[in-house]
């Protein structure tokens, strides 16, 4: 079968790294295409995008109107629009790929047609001294082969692990079916776009235990911004709630989903008008939930309720 793939790569104040990311997406023999998105960057990352151009008509630059910088999600979603091959991979620009990232992906698309993406392990490489908390972090992976009816309760909750971009191959149509990035994420839209895949597609389970990719950790990584996390916790369990309720998420999956939900707004406020309000707020903005179990499952008195007992008798 035919078999090409569009890199898509969004860069922002990343000299330091872009010449890396770009190169090892160019040595895959399956990619056609390197779509990187020039963020409104300040330094010199332009400059360095416009001389690799010159070197492969397989790297195209795309830069925001006005070249203002709008964050991930707008930049990969500009990357989606002007990729032109089937198949979709996500590098970001700080990350880089192993030899023959895409060898075994393409095999079970090959054997695997139906389905709409593989995932595989991606690993750390530090350009910083490790820290005591990271010397047993080794891989973004899962830790066993999970059936696609299973994988939402299985990453959602970390139980068996979690997935990251870098390790993702989608069909570009999976992006017709869930939508784009959230552009209102400043944070966590990757969780988001990978929870709804999962939601939604049938991703398939590749090579779990050896990275396939490297993630560059380094001092100027937002990941390691708790306190932005924090704030968009919130944000991304609401934006898959409404998702959810519009795209004919069963109820079992949108109760899972509103638990992680109140669990980060009881840590966000201490005040429980605050929590009846913000529950009247998303109840009237997802109507179907109204006419559910969920409705007074939720409800603040009665989770708080279900919390002190918890507490009580555990």
């Amino acid at each position: 079968m035919s078999f090409s793939i569009s890199v898509i790569i969004p860069a922002y104040n990343v000299e330091a790294f872009i010449d890396k990311a770009i190169t090892s997406a160019l040595m895959q023999t399956q990619v056609n295409e390197v779509v990187v998105i020039n963020d409104g960057s300040t330094d010199n990352t332009l400059e360095i995008l416009n001389e690799l151009e010159k070197t492969s008509k397989k790297i195209k630059v795309y830069n925001h109107k006005g070249n203002i910088n709008k964050g991930r999600s707008a930049s990969r979603n500009l990357g989606i629009n002007k990729a032109t091959q089937d198949y979709i991979a996500f590098l970001d620009a700080d990350d880089y790929y192993l030899d023959n990232r895409f060898k075994n992906d393409v095999k079970i698309f090959s054997n695997k047609n139906q389905i709409d993406g593989v995932y595989n392990a991606v690993g750390f490489h530090y350009y910083r001294e490790i820290s005591h908390k990271e010397l047993n972090q080794k891989m973004s992976t899962v830790l066993k082969i999970i059936p696609h009816l299973e994988l939402f309760d299985s990453i959602v909750s970390s139980k068996y692990g979690y997935l990251h971009l870098d390790g993702l191959l989608v069909k570009k149509s999976v992006f017709k079916i869930i939508g784009f990035f959230n552009e209102k994420l400043v944070v966590a839209e990757d969780s988001d776009i990978i929870y709804k895949m999962a939601l939604k597609c049938k991703l398939e389970t590749g090579i779990i235990h050896k990275p396939l990719a490297m993630r560059g950790i380094h001092e100027t990584n937002i990941f390691t911004d708790e306190e932005l996390y924090k704030k968009y916790n919130v944000k991304l369990y609401e934006s898959l709630v409404n998702w959810s309720c519009k795209n004919k998420i069963s109820l079992s999956n949108i109760d899972t989903l509103l638990n992680w939900l109140w669990f980060f707004k009881f840590k966000e406020t201490p005040f429980l008008i605050n929590y009846i309000f913000y529950w009247v707020y998303l109840y009237t903005s997802n109507p179907k939930l109204i006419f559910s179990k969920l409705f007074i499952k939720y409800f603040p008195l009665v989770r708080l309720r279900q919390k002190l007992f918890t507490f009580l008798y555990k």
